[in-house]
C-alpha cells in the first residue's frame, strides 16, 4: 500500500528508471518510450505519490503568481466594482493553489517609470487587467511573453471577459418603451471605452426596433469625462436644458444615474413622476437611493472567476509546452435587468 509520504525516488527505484525521468513523465515532457511513461504512471498511482505544488511549479519554471493590475482611480471610486471583480478571481486562484498579486497604474501610465514590478522581476506566471487602461501599458504587456486576460475591456489580439454590454442596453431600453415612455435619452461618458460604447449601441437598437427614430438631441454625454456621479450631475444640468425634455433617460452606468437623480431632484423634479431613469451595472448604492434604482445587473464576480478560469487554462503544461500565442477569444457573461421604482411608470 503507498502513503503520501512517498517520493519521486522511491518511484524511480520501484519503476527502475531515473529520477529525471520520473520527472519528464510526471510533467508530460521529453522523448519517454511510451511503455516507459505507462510504468512510471503506474507505480506513482500504486505508491500514492503526488508531487508537491513547489516541486511542479520549480519543474515548469513557474512562479505560482498571477498579477493583478487595474487604474488608480478605478480601484478608489466609492462605487466598489472593481472590487467584486478582484475577489472573483482571488476566489478562483484558491482553487488552484495560485496566488493574486494586486497592484494599480496611474491613468497617465509612463513605461519603465510606472511598470509593476513583478512585470519587471518575471514574477508572474500571467496577468489580468480589469478596465479600460493605457493603451501604452497594454503594448507594452503585449511585447511580454506572459498569458494576459482583460476583464471588462477588450483591445485586438488580447482575450477578453467582457460584459454583455449592448444587450443588457437593449433590455433597460426595451424595459422603458414597456412602461409607455417613447421620448428616452441617453446620458453617458468616456465613450472611448468599449463597454460605454456598446452600450451606447443597445440603446440606439431598441429605438430602432421600436420603429422609432434615433434622435442624436437626446444622446447627452461628455465623451471625455469619467462616468461618476459629478459627471452625472453634470450632464443631468444639461438634459434639463433641452428644449424638450425627455421622459426617461437610460445612463451608461448607475454613478451618472445617481448624479442625474441628484440634478433632477435640485431642480425640483420627481423620479419617476417627472422623469423615469435606468442605470447600469446594479452597484451596492442602487438599491439604497432615494428613489431606488432600476439597473442592469452585472454578475461581478463571475467575471473574475472566468477571467482567472480563461487563464488558468493558458497556463497548462500543454500550453506552456509552445510559445503562448495570443488569441481573440472573448467571453461574454449575460446580464439581468432589475427594476425598481425609478422606472415604473405612475398609476393616473
Amino acid at each position: 500500500m503507498g502513503t503520501s509520504r512517498s517520493t519521486i525516488r522511491d518511484v524511480a527505484r520501484a519503476a527502475n528508471v531515473s529520477i529525471s525521468t520520473v520527472s519528464l513523465v510526471l510533467n508530460n515532457k521529453g522523448n519517454v518510450s511510451e511503455a516507459t511513461r505507462q510504468r512510471v504512471l503506474e507505480v506513482a498511482q500504486a505508491l500514492g505519490y503526488k508531487p508537491s505544488r513547489a516541486a511542479r511549479d520549480l519543474s515548469l519554471q513557474r512562479t505560482g503568481n498571477v498579477g493583478f493590475v487595474l487604474r488608480e482611480d478605478h480601484f478608489t471610486r466609492s462605487e466598489p466594482f472593481y472590487t467584486y471583480i478582484f475577489l472573483g478571481t482571488e476566489f478562483e486562484a484558491r482553487l488552484h493553489n495560485l496566488y493574486v498579486l494586486l497592484t494599480t497604474i496611474p491613468r497617465a501610465y509612463r513605461k519603465g517609470e510606472d511598470t509593476p514590478r513583478f512585470l519587471r522581476e518575471r514574477s508572474i506566471d500571467g496577468l489580468l487587467v480589469a478596465g479600460k487602461v493605457s493603451e501604452d501599458f497594454l503594448a507594452e504587456v503585449q511585447t511580454l511573453e506572459v498569458p494576459v486576460v482583460l476583464i471588462d475591456y477588450e483591445a485586438v489580439g488580447l482575450p477578453a471577459v467582457v460584459i454583455d454590454n449592448q444587450g443588457g442596453a437593449r433590455v433597460a431600453v426595451e424595459h422603458l418603451l414597456q412602461q409607455g415612455y417613447r421620448r428616452i435619452a441617453f446620458v453617458g461618458a468616456d465613450l472611448g471605452h468599449p463597454s460605454i460604447a456598446h452600450r451606447l449601441e443597445g440603446y440606439r437598437i431598441a429605438l430602432v426596433r421600436a420603429g422609432l427614430a434615433f434622435d442624436p438631441a437626446l444622446v447627452v454625454v461628455d465623451p471625455e469625462a469619467e462616468p461618476t456621479r459629478v459627471t452625472g450631475q453634470r450632464l443631468g444640468a444639461r438634459l434639463l436644458d433641452l428644449p424638450e425634455r425627455p421622459t426617461a433617460v437610460f445612463c451608461a452606468n448607475d454613478a451618472l444615474a445617481l448624479g442625474l437623480m441628484d440634478a433632477l431632484t435640485q431642480a425640483g423634479l420627481r423620479v419617476p413622476d417627472d422623469m423615469a431613469l435606468v442605470g447600469f451595472d446594479d452597484v451596492q448604492g442602487a438599491a439604497q437611493a432615494p428613489v431606488p434604482l432600476t439597473s442592469v445587473r452585472v454578475y461581478k464576480e463571475q467575471l473574475g472567476e472566468l477571467a482567472m478560469r480563461h487563464l488558468v487554462e493558458l497556463l497548462e503544461p500543454a500550453q506552456a509546452r509552445r510559445p503562448y500565442a495570443r488569441g481573440q477569444h472573448t467571453i461574454v457573461v449575460p446580464t439581468e435587468l432589475v427594476v425598481r421604482a425609478s422606472s415604473m411608470r405612475p398609476r393616473t
